[in-house]
């Protein structure tokens, strides 16, 4: 008999040893399933294939339904509805999700930095394909509203049963936010019944326990998910120090998911979910202030940030034809008071307490129709209202008419309003199968949308997909994108109010952001290199009237956005995938360049210097990096079934401004960052058993900058993490 003591010695010494070897090795990380992909055409419904309903005969003679093949059948059915043919599709499966360094711990946004063309930026933003935001989150198929998201992700990465980005020439079906689409589908209770309690912390007195629960009752459907973080690095640090300088946060989450079916055909879906964050602003040591002004004043927490979300779902089946139709609401707010009102004023002649609020609510129908074995017709359509308040309380000092301050005493000056706006969208296309290895989806959106100001557009889009065997897919694509300004974001102060104090602009112009129009091509292609090993590349192109970008001007950390009138944005990815018994690889490499010129909108925002530059000469947008790179390696060691991972993000450095030199005319210099994971399975003999994981972020403790504090619309330099050690226990049910 196996002494089981001396076999869990060796698990553990074995365990022990491989972690350190990986380590010297500086291997780069695993991520067991996430995989590049082009959506490829689903096979054709012929007259012969029998209709599934789920239903059994039950003992009584009557008829039964077999719940899980039910749920998992609508579950086909409303990924049919919303099919991304043609799109550059990069899958996060939850095995996938659950292999990477701090699995369902880690913020949403670090997990899709493993996916290619995806930058990290600063207050947990991300850039893919070097556009600024423009980002859609689609929870099961209903997209939701933008609302005011500034620090990270307000979602939970463990509510999330596979995440998928969409980017490239995308269908009719996505709309107004176009340069990446987040697709979530959630966690359910026919999924993955049961559930866990993990407690995790570690480095910079971070705790984050966290618990999850599903299940069914009867035809209900239920999960539930929550955690509460805290951290003394909320926002990244401004200096390259360890510590960060009063930056403490506090972040509890909440989602809960039920759903309900009626019948074979049908079901009613709800989802809720829930946020609240507090920040420090975090300070940097031993600046003095270069204004030449005299004031005081003390403050405490300097933002607050609140998101709430809910979704009721309604899904049928009808003969050949699929629909959801989804009733949704978000709010969010964002609160900022000064940390040091003195400091503020020294600094940059203004100190703000700033409330923003929006309220987005409204209706997404989206349906399919299988007219014959070549021609899937789909259709939709969403309607949105937006209420977006917001109040302003700046503290500013007098001046005279040559800028020369009268006292030392601030003034307060008070800015407020609302409006509400209103968005518009329909579409419809038809996914047409020419031969049986060539498939085209053609059709065309409009949207409409009426808040500070009022346009509207026909988008047409085109993809081309070409199978000549089951190992080589090639797609080309076409699409023409509307994309309104972020309407929870343009709200800007009454200039006038501000003429003769420290905070009078510049530049006393202040055009509303418009619309961004774009034309964009993309072709790609992906190979079954040998059975487990696929390689991808894909190249895009894209030309836009009234570039959307977006800044951070001031201490309040709210972003503003303005308009380039040309911008140009081109790149090419590669992705390289391997899986082979208890080993996965994956790699990802892009190349692209964003460059724009002549600021339309917002000008009070910047000097007039820079913008008579711009105005004829075209520049390099602050997010635009050249060179992004990610990869990852992963290992299960048998026979304790104990996972090492590793996984590596390296860049060639966001935009700078040299002193003398043109706006966004440098770059800052290369950074690689490494984490390492182990997760060991514990047998305990109770319930499901116990999993115990261990995390290193940026275990070689590289020291490097985000952000240099310069740039257009930067406002401070920003570092990445330092060394971080995390541990967990969770406890399975």
């Amino acid at each position: 008999m196996t002494n089981p003591i001396r076999t869990g010695t060796r698990c553990v010494s074995t365990m022990l040893s491989f972690a350190a070897a990986l380590l010297t090795a500086g291997a780069a990380t695993a991520q067991e399933t996430a995989t590049p992909a082009v959506e490829t055409p689903t096979p054709a419904v012929t007259e012969t294939t029998p209709p599934t309903t789920g239903a059994t005969p039950s003992p009584e003679g009557g008829v039964s339904l077999d719940l899980n093949v039910v749920a998992r059948q609508l579950d086909i059915a409303r990924s049919e509805i919303q099919p991304s043919l043609g799109a550059t599709v990069y899958d996060f499966s939850r095995q996938a999700i659950e292999t990477q360094p701090q699995g369902d711990n880690q913020p949403l946004n670090r997990l899709l930095l493993q996916a290619p063309g995806v930058t990290q930026d600063s207050f947990g933003q991300l850039h893919v394909r070097n556009d600024h935001a423009n980002l859609q989150f689609r929870l099961n198929g209903v997209e939701l509203p933008e609302g005011i998201n500034v620090f990270g992700q307000s979602l939970q990465t463990r509510l999330a049963n596979s995440v998928a980005l969409i980017t490239g020439s995308l269908p009719a079906q996505y709309g107004l936010r176009t340069t990446g689409v987040i697709d979530i589908q959630t966690k359910t209770g026919t999924l993955d019944p049961g559930g866990s309690v993990t407690m995790y912390g570690g480095s910079q007195s971070t705790l984050q326990p966290s618990a999850e629960w599903g299940g069914r009752v009867g035809q209900i459907d239920y999960y539930f998910t929550g955690e509460y973080l805290q951290n003394q690095e909320g926002i990244e640090n401004p200096a390259p120090t360890p510590n960060a300088i009063h930056d403490f946060t506090q972040q509890p989450k909440g989602f809960a998911y039920v759903s309900g079916i009626i019948d074979a055909t049908s079901r009613l879906t709800a989802i809720l979910g829930a946020s609240r964050s507090q920040f420090q602003i975090p300070q940097v040591a031993g600046q003095t202030p270069g204004l030449g002004l005299t004031v005081n004043g003390v403050s405490d927490f300097a933002s607050r940030q609140i998101n709430d979300f809910a979704i009721l779902a309604y899904q049928k089946r009808v003969g050949d034809i699929d629909f959801q139709i989804a009733g949704f609401s978000r709010y969010s707010d964002l609160y900022f008071s000064p940390g040091n009102p003195t400091g503020d004023l020294l600094f940059n002649g203004i100190a703000q307490t700033a409330y923003r609020q929006n309220w987005a609510s409204g209706v997404q129908g989206d349906g399919s129709w299988r007219a014959s074995p070549e021609h899937t017709l789909r259709s939709g359509f969403i309607i949105q209202r937006e209420r977006s308040p917001f109040s302003t309380t700046s503290n500013v000092l007098p001046v005279d008419e040559n800028g020369v301050q009268t006292t030392d005493v601030p003034i307060s000056i008070f800015d407020s309003g609302s409006k509400t706006g209103w968005i518009y969208g329909y579409y419809l296309q038809d996914e047409w199968k020419i031969v049986p290895t060539v498939t085209v989806n053609f059709g065309a959106r409009y949207d409409q949308f009426a808040e500070f100001v009022s346009e509207r557009q026909l988008s047409p889009r085109v993809n081309v997909v070409w199978q000549p065997n089951d190992a080589t897919t090639f797609k080309i694509g076409y699409s023409r994108y509307f994309t309104p300004p972020p309407f929870e974001l343009i709200a800007a102060p009454t200039l006038a109010l501000f003429a003769n104090t420290t905070a009078a602009p510049a530049v006393p112009l202040d055009s509303t952001p418009k619309a961004e129009r774009s034309h964009y091509f993309d072709v790609g292609a992906t190979q079954i290199i040998l059975p487990g090993l696929k390689a991808g590349v894909d190249a895009y192109y894209k030309i836009a009237s009234d570039l959307i970008d977006e800044g951070q001007f001031g201490a309040p950390v709210f972003f503003t956005p303005f308009n380039y009138q040309k911008g140009l944005v081109k790149g090419i990815e590669l992705t390289l995938s391997y899986d082979i018994e208890n080993w996965s690889f994956y790699g990802n490499f892009s190349a692209a360049e964003e460059i724009a010129k002549n600021i339309i909108s917002g000008q009070f925002n910047f000097s007039q210097m820079t913008l008579a530059f711009i105005t004829n000469s075209y520049i390099h947008t602050d997010h635009d990096q050249t060179y992004t790179s990610s990869a990852g390696i992963k290992y299960t060691l048998p026979p304790c079934n104990t996972r090492f991972a590793v996984d590596l993000t390296a860049g060639s450095g966001l935009r700078t401004t040299n002193p003398g030199g043109s706006p966004n005319g440098a770059a800052l210099p290369g950074y690689q960052q490494v984490n390492f994971s182990v997760v060991q399975p514990i047998d305990t003999g109770f319930l499901k058993g116990m999993e115990f994981r261990f995390d290193v972020i940026n275990p070689f403790d590289e020291i490097y900058q985000i952000r240099s504090g310069t740039g257009l619309g930067v406002f401070a330099p920003q570092f990445g993490p330092r060394r971080t050690f995390l541990a967990g226990l969770t406890q399975r049910f």
